[in-house]
């Protein structure tokens, strides 16, 4: 007698729930193929847009967790089980841990928009948040710079993605701006030539575009002339101190005067 119930205990739990388990176990299959499918079509897609590796990794493994959770709560649902407590648990936690990282929070959406878009690439030479250095890594929540002197600056990715950012590197030429008085009393077109000879001479000086000379000044001691070549980002310190140097040995040696600040005393006898 009691074999007899529960064979159909058996039999009802079959034909209630055995179209259930049987949908639900296709749908687990189905899913995960689709699953699959979907993270390579991504995965390809990051691959030929140059995604960053880690970047790829994580947002990988973020998609593949989201869409897991939702094929789970689809599966729940097609058995019978309310999911709207599920859900509702889920949208508290994320919440919660929105709340409780929203500083973490706000530097991993920067740096996901920065390694996306890419104003910066490593080996860049940047300005940002005033700091001037050169790229030498991007994470996802800070990217570091090593400035001229040597030192590492670490920079927000939320703060850096929602500043200005000077890049000096895109266009690949920098001009270097210099500034040379000689005397009234001196030849402004000789010393402009001389100036001129002495900047493409160095090989490091770019022939396009070309240096400029010109004045820009009658100061009170002196002709200001405005010396403008231009460099390769990697050379640019070597074009600023090569330049000045060329040009002051270059101005001496054809007698050509670099006046310092004077003034003129009159001493009156006063009764």
């Amino acid at each position: 007698m009691d074999i007899e119930k529960w064979i159909d205990k058996g039999m009802d739990f079959i034909v209630n729930y055995g179209p259930k388990i049987i949908g639900a176990i296709l749908i687990w299959i189905i899913g995960s193929w689709i699953i699959k499918k979907i993270m390579k079509g991504i995965s390809k897609v990051m691959t030929k847009r140059n995604y960053d590796e880690s970047l790829q990794k994580f947002l990988l493994n973020l998609i593949g967790w989201v869409l897991k959770i939702l094929l789970v709560l689809t599966i729940l649902a097609k058995v019978g089980v309310e999911t709207t407590s599920f859900a509702a648990i889920l949208a508290a936690a994320g919440l919660a841990i929105g709340m409780a990282l929203q500083g973490s929070l706000a530097n991993f959406a920067g740096g996901v928009l920065i390694m996306i878009f890419k104003p910066i690439k490593i080996g860049d030479l940047i300005e940002a948040q005033g700091v001037t250095g050169v790229v030498k890594e991007i994470e996802i929540f800070t990217t570091k710079l090593s400035t001229p002197d040597n030192k590492e600056a670490i920079i927000p990715n939320g703060t850096l993605s929602n500043g200005n950012i000077i890049n000096y590197t895109t266009q690949g030429k920098l001009r270097v701006d210099l500034n040379i008085g000689i005397g009234y009393g001196d030849d402004m077109k000789k010393a402009k030539d001389i100036i001129m000879k002495a900047l493409t001479d160095n090989p490091k000086v770019l022939k396009d575009p070309a240096p400029t000379v010109a004045v820009s000044e009658l100061g009170d001691n002196a002709v200001n002339l405005v010396v403008r070549p231009f460099a390769t980002v990697e050379n640019y310190w070597d074009v600023y101190f090569e330049a000045l140097e060329d040009s002051k040995n270059a101005l001496d040696a054809a007698g050509v005067s670099i006046p310092y600040p004077q003034r003129d005393v009159h001493i009156h006898n006063v009764k």
